[in-house]
């Protein structure tokens, strides 16, 4: 690791510990040349994983595009954003945990869907809607009617 200081590629760990949300480790280093201190971040590197759009487009994985979908879906309802952040962190670890270095959109929404329809139901139609291009009131009502049905 180089010093910023100096340039110095001597330097030892001084302090270690997580950062809050446990995805990397802070490491606090001193420059064995100039003595200073400086902090340095460790943390997994993750391979790319490039989403299939259903154009048949190519591009990065973003987690960040999921939870924007989600906000926009409860917006205006009573579901805190820790939850929503919650939602996105799950489907982001199974996408990862899939191992698959490509994954069709589709899926992505599918997962979205599934964890949306336990956390409110009313922003699972909403992003339903959306994600599923409904053309009519027809095939808005048939979703409705299936979500009837599963709650009986």
């Amino acid at each position: 690791m180089k010093c910023r200081y100096c340039q110095s590629t001597d330097s030892k760990v001084v302090d270690s510990r997580p950062t809050e949300d446990g995805t990397s480790i802070r490491r606090r280093r001193e420059c064995i040349s100039c003595g200073r201190r400086f902090t340095t971040y460790e943390k997994i590197e993750e391979l790319p994983i490039m989403v299939i759009k259903k154009d048949g487009r190519r591009q990065p994985f973003d987690s960040e595009k999921i939870l924007s979908g989600v906000r926009k879906a409860c917006e205006k309802r009573p579901v805190p954003s820790a939850e929503m952040d919650k939602l996105v962190d799950s489907v982001e670890r199974e996408v990862f945990n899939s191992l698959e270095q490509e994954v069709k959109s589709d899926t992505i929404g599918e997962l979205v869907m599934a964890r949306l329809k336990d956390l409110d139901e009313v922003a699972y139609v909403r992003f339903a809607s959306v994600y599923r291009e409904f053309k009519d009131i027809n095939t808005f009502m048939a979703e409705l009617k299936q979500l009837l049905n599963e709650n009986e």
